[in-house]
C-alpha cells in the first residue's frame, strides 16, 4: 500500500515536471524572440528546433531530478528545502543541456545563448509552481482525512510525546497516530494526550496487523539500545516503514568520521561538517550577507537611536560578554532596551515576559528584534556568524555545562544572529535541553542550504509576529 502510494505520488511530479519544463520552453522562445528581452540581431529562428529540445529534457531532468532526491517522497520535506533542490537541479540540468548542444550541432542552426539562461529561470518557476500546486492538493486531502499513513508510536515518554505533539501539530503531512507500545505497566490500558497505548512492544506484530500499520516510529532513549534493534529488526518482517527518532544529547557523540595515518585506521568522535572549506565559504558568507543587511537597514540606526535617547538621554547601544566560538568571550552588541539602572544589573538575570525593566520603545525593538541589529557589527568582525546557536553570558554557561555535558559542544561553531532553535520557537525563558538539542542538530547537519532556510524562517517569524 505504502509503494502504492509512493508510485502515485512519484508519477505526479514526474508529470508534472514534464509538462513545466516543457512549458517553460516554449515560454522561454516567446521571451527571447518575440518580446525579445534582448535585440534580435541573426533573425527568427524556427521553433521547431527550440521543440527538439522537449524530449532531450524529458530525459534528462527526471534523470537530474532523481540524483538530486526530488523523487524521494518525504511527507516531512519542507516547500524551503524543495525549493532549493529544485534550483540546484535546474541549474546542473541546464549546464549538462548545454555541454550536449556544444556537441550536437544541427547543420546550419546554432541554438541561442541567451535562450538558456531565460529557460533555466522560467523553468525552475514552472517546476516549483507545479510541485506547490501538487503537494497543496495532497496536504489538502490529508486535512480532510484521505490519503493517510496509520503510525504506531513505540516509546511513551518524554521523547514519544514530543513525536506524538510535532505529529499532531502538522496535519497536512497525512500522518494518524493510532498509538503507543510501551513496556512500561503503569501505563498500560491508558491514555497519553489523548493516544491510547495498545500494548507492550511484545505485542508489536498483533497490534501492526490488527490496525493495518503503515509506519513503526521507534522513540526510545539510547540506553534502550538492543531493544532498538530488536524492534527494528522486527520491524522490518512487517513490511511497513521503520523510523527511528534520536535522543540527540546521547545520540551525539555516536556519530563519527574515519581519519588514516600511514594505514591506521582512527576514529574521529567530534567530526563536524563546518570544517576546512565549508568554514571559509560560511565566513564568506556571513561578511557578504551582513554587508548587504547594513546597508539595508543602516537607515534605521539613527532613527532607533533617537528614539532611545530621547527616552531617559542615555547611551543608545548595550554591549555584553558573551561566550562564542571555541569558548572564547566578546562583547555583544545590542540596541539598549532597558532602563539605564537596570543595564548594569542584567549580568546572569533571565528576560522575562512582560519584564520591567524593558523600555516602551525597547519592547518595540524586541517584538521585531531590531534590538540585535548592531550585531552585524560582531559578524563582520568575526565574533558571530549569521546563523548559529544563540550566545550566553558566562555565568549561564558554567551554570549549564554542569548539568548538560553536550552543552559546551555549542561552541565548536561561530554564535549566530538566529539559530535552528530561535526557528523552532526556543526563545527567552525556553527549555535549555531543548535548545541544546537543536543547536547540535544544527551542528552536525550544517549546510548553507540549512543557513538560508534558517534565515528564510526568521524572517518569515518576524514578518508574522509584527502582523500579530
Amino acid at each position: 500500500m505504502i509503494q502504492r502510494r509512493r508510485q502515485i505520488q512519484v508519477a505526479l511530479q514526474l508529470v508534472g515536471d514534464f509538462l513545466a519544463t516543457s512549458l517553460a520552453i516554449l515560454v522561454a522562445y516567446w521571451l527571447r524572440f518575440d518580446v525579445q528581452v534582448h535585440p534580435v540581431t541573426k533573425g527568427m529562428p524556427p521553433l521547431q528546433m527550440y521543440l527538439q529540445l522537449i524530449p532531450v529534457t524529458a530525459v534528462m531532468w527526471p534523470t537530474v531530478f532523481y540524483f538530486q532526491g526530488l523523487y524521494q517522497r518525504r511527507r516531512l520535506r519542507s516547500r524551503f528545502d524543495e525549493l532549493l533542490r529544485v534550483v540546484l537541479a535546474v541549474m546542473l540540468a541546464t549546464i549538462l543541456l548545454t555541454a550536449f548542444l556544444t556537441f550536437y550541432r544541427p547543420s546550419d542552426f546554432t541554438y541561442s545563448r541567451l535562450f538558456l539562461p531565460i529557460f533555466a529561470v522560467v523553468d525552475v518557476v514552472f517546476v516549483s509552481v507545479s510541485r506547490y500546486l501538487i503537494t497543496d492538493i495532497l496536504r489538502r486531502v490529508r486535512r480532510s482525512g484521505g490519503n493517510l499513513q496509520k503510525v504506531l508510536v513505540i516509546g511513551a515518554g518524554e521523547l514519544g510525546k514530543r513525536l506524538v505533539e510535532s505529529l499532531e501539530a502538522h496535519r497536512e503531512y497525512g500522518f494518524s497516530i493510532v498509538g503507543y507500545l510501551d513496556d512500561d505497566q503503569g501505563k498500560q490500558q491508558r491514555k497519553i494526550r489523548r493516544v491510547p497505548v495498545l500494548g507492550t512492544t511484545d505485542d508489536l506484530e498483533a497490534v501492526a496487523g490488527e490496525y493495518n500499520i503503515d509506519q513503526v516510529m521507534i522513540a526510545l532513549p539510547m540506553s534502550a539500545h538492543h531493544r532498538i534493534v530488536q524492534l527494528i529488526r522486527r520491524s522490518g518482517q512487517l513490511l511497513v516503514e521503520i523510523k527511528v527518532i534520536p535522543d540527540l544529547l546521547q545520540y551525539y557523540v555516536v556519530r563519527a568520521g574515519t581519519e588514516e595515518l600511514d594505514g591506521l585506521p582512527i576514529i574521529n568522535l567530534t567530526q563536524i561538517p563546518l570544517e576546512g572549506w565549508n568554514q571559509i565559504v560560511k565566513r564568506v558568507f556571513d561578511v557578504v550577507g551582513a554587508s548587504v543587511l547594513l546597508v539595508a537597514v543602516g537607515w534605521l540606526f539613527p532613527i532607533i537611536s533617537w528614539l532611545i535617547k530621547r527616552k531617559d538621554a542615555g547611551p543608545a547601544f548595550y554591549s555584553q560578554v558573551r561566550m562564542g566560538l571555541d569558548g572564547r568571550s566578546f562583547k555583544l552588541y545590542k540596541f539598549r532596551s532597558m532602563r539605564i539602572d537596570n543595564d548594569t544589573k542584567g549580568q546572569g538575570e533571565w528576560t522575562r515576559t512582560n519584564d520591567p525593566r524593558v523600555t516602551k520603545i525597547g519592547a518595540f525593538l524586541r517584538k521585531y528584534n531590531l534590538d540585535e541589529l548592531p550585531q552585524l557589527f560582531n559578524i563582520i568582525k568575526g565574533d558571530m556568524s549569521l546563523v548559529g546557536p544563540r550566545p550566553e553570558q558566562p555565568e549561564f554557561v558554567d551554570r549549564f555545562k554542569h548539568r548538560y555535558p553536550e552543552y559546551q559542544a555549542r561552541h565548536r561553531v561561530r554564535a549566530g544572529l538566529t539559530g535552528w532553535a530561535q526557528v523552532n520557537g526556543l526563545r527567552g525563558d525556553t527549555s535549555i535541553r531543548q535548545r541544546v538539542v537543536h543547536d547540535l542538530y544544527y551542528i552536525e547537519n550544517w549546510s548553507l542550504a540549512l543557513d538560508l532556510k534558517i534565515l528564510w524562517r526568521t524572517f518569515r517569524l518576524a514578518f508574522q509576529e509584527g502582523r500579530g
